[in-house]
C-alpha cells in the first residue's frame, strides 16, 4: 500500500464552509447573548417564544393525537417514504388546501420537515448566489438566515404600521431589479399578526406579474384569523404568477415539534416546470423526506380535526389579543398595534419617553431584570423601537405580565415633547 499522498498538509487545518460562515440567525444571536438574569423574586413569564404549546394551555385535538397513535400502531410507516412524501399524505394536503377558487393536485405537494424546511427548499431552488430576494420588514428572521447563508443578497421592503402592516408597494417596487429571484410574502404575519385584505394581495400580485418575479408565500398561519377578517391564499387570486406556498401543521394544529410542513407548487402557466420543480425534487432528497409517522396520520388529521377545535383556539387567541391591547394601550410610552390573526402583537416603544435606555434591546433586558417578563426586541425582526409579545400564554399569566410591564414603564417613563410627537406618528388600525 502506498502511504504517500499528494498533499502538502503538515498539521490539522479544518475550516468551516462558506455557507456555515455566512449563516446567522438574528433572533438566536440576540437572545443567546442576553446575559441578564430575571428578577429572582418574580416568576419568569416568557412572552418571547413562538411555540403555542409551551405553557400547556393550548393542546392538540384528541383526533390529532389518536391519528398519530393509529399511525404508530399500524406498523406501516416505520420505513423510508419517497422524498416528497407518501402519495396518500400528499393527497391529504392537496384536498385540505383546495377550495372553490383553486384545485391542488397531489403532484404539486412536497412534504417537508416543518415549514422552515419548506422555506429553505424554496429559497435554495429559486435563487442563486449573487441574486437577491425581497423580504418583509419587520419580518421573521429565518428568511435572511437561509438566504444569506447561500450567498443570496437580501433586500427588505417596508410594512406600514400606520395601515395595519400593509406592504409599502412603492418601496417593494423600488427594490426589484434584473437579479431579483423572488419576493417572500408572509400572511398572516410573524411578528405583526396582520392579515392582508384581498385587494392588497391583488396589488402585490400585479406587481409580481409586471416584473415577472415569482412569490414564495409563507402561509404557516393560514386560517389563524380573528373574527371580522378573512384569509385569502395568494394562489387562489392568480393564474399568472408562479407561487410556492409554504405551510404545515405547526401552528394551527399546535404541534410544532412534529416537523410536518409542505410546499405547494402553484404554476398554472408552467413557468417553473422546466427547472424549479425538478430542483425542489432534488433538494427534497437531501434529507429523505419528512417524518413518516406523522405522514401516516396526516389524512386523518386534516380530515377529522373538528371545526370547534379551530374555533376554540381562535377564540382564545382573539380574547388574549384584546385583553393585551386594552391593557397595553393605556401604558405610558407604549403603543400596541392590534393584530388581525396569528399569535403575536407588535408594540411601539417611544424611546424618547425612556431616555435611560439606548435601544429596544436595552429596554427588554431591563424589563427582564426587573420584572421577569421576557419579550423579543424589535431588532430581532429588523425593526428597532418595537417589541413583540406572544399572546398564547394562559390568561392569568398574560394579565400578570401586562401588569408588570405597566409597573416597569411607570417607573421609567418621562414625559417630553419628543415623546408626544413620536407617538402621534403611530396610527392604530382599530
Amino acid at each position: 500500500m502506498n502511504n504517500k499522498l499528494n498533499t502538502s498538509r503538515e498539521r490539522w487545518k479544518v475550516e468551516s464552509s462558506d455557507i456555515a460562515k455566512r449563516t446567522h440567525n438574528p433572533i438566536r444571536s440576540i437572545v443567546e447573548n442576553i446575559v441578564v438574569e430575571p428578577n429572582p423574586n418574580k416568576k419568569l413569564i416568557a412572552l418571547s417564544i413562538g411555540d403555542p404549546t409551551t405553557f400547556g394551555n393550548l393542546k392538540p385535538a384528541k383526533e390529532v393525537i389518536e391519528a398519530v397513535q393509529e399511525s404508530v400502531a399500524s406498523q406501516l410507516y416505520n420505513g423510508y417514504a419517497a422524498s416528497t412524501g407518501y402519495p396518500e399524505a400528499r393527497k391529504a394536503v392537496a384536498d385540505y388546501s383546495s377550495n372553490e377558487f383553486i384545485k391542488v393536485d397531489p403532484k404539486d405537494v412536497i412534504l417537508c420537515s416543518g415549514c422552515s424546511c419548506a422555506l429553505d427548499l424554496c429559497i435554495t431552488a429559486v435563487a442563486r448566489e449573487g441574486q437577491n430576494i425581497l423580504i418583509p420588514r419587520p419580518g421573521f428572521s429565518i428568511y435572511r438566515t437561509l438566504a444569506e447563508g447561500l450567498g443570496i443578497t437580501v433586500r427588505s421592503y417596508s410594512l406600514r404600521p400606520d395601515r395595519g402592516w400593509e406592504i409599502n408597494l412603492d418601496d417593494l417596487e423600488s427594490q426589484i431589479d434584473e437579479s431579483t429571484a423572488a419576493i417572500i410574502m408572509n400572511n398572516p404575519s410573524n411578528p405583526c399578526g396582520s392579515v392582508f385584505k384581498r385587494d392588497h394581495l391583488l396589488d402585490l400580485l400585479n406587481m409580481a406579474a409586471k416584473y415577472y418575479v415569482p412569490i414564495i408565500a409563507d402561509e404557516i398561519y393560514e386560517h389563524m384569523v380573528f373574527p371580522g377578517r378573512k384569509f385569502y391564499s395568494l394562489a387562489s387570486l392568480s393564474t399568472e404568477v408562479p407561487i410556492l406556498s409554504c405551510s404545515g401543521l405547526t401552528k394551527r394544529f399546535l404541534v410544532p415539534g412534529w416537523r410536518m410542513g409542505w410546499i405547494i407548487i402553484h404554476d398554472r402557466q408552467n413557468i417553473l416546470e422546466k427547472e424549479i420543480r425538478k430542483g425542489l425534487q432534488c433538494l427534497s432528497q437531501r434529507i429523505i423526506g419528512s417524518n413518516t409517522i406523522v405522514q401516516g396520520a396526516l389524512p386523518r388529521i386534516l380530515r377529522d380535526t373538528p371545526q370547534e377545535f379551530y374555533d376554540d383556539i381562535l377564540r382564545t387567541l382573539h380574547n388574549n389579543s384584546q385583553l393585551t391591547y386594552n391593557y397595553v394601550v393605556n401604558i405610558p410610552g407604549l403603543k400596541p398595534i392590534m393584530p388581525d390573526g396569528a399569535m403575536y402583537m407588535m408594540v411601539h416603544i417611544d424611546m424618547h419617553s425612556f431616555p435611560e435606555f439606548q435601544s429596544d434591546l436595552e429596554f427588554v433586558q431591563r424589563l427582564l431584570a426587573e420584572e421577569s417578563v421576557f419579550c423579543l426586541p424589535g431588532q430581532c425582526f429588523d425593526y428597532p423601537s418595537y417589541m413583540r409579545l406572544v399572546i398564547t400564554v394562559p390568561i392569568d399569566m398574560l394579565e400578570e405580565a401586562c401588569s408588570r410591564i405597566e409597573q416597569f414603564c411607570v417607573r421609567h417613563h418621562i414625559k417630553s415633547p419628543q415623546s408626544r410627537n413620536s407617538l402621534e406618528g403611530i396610527a392604530i388600525p382599530y
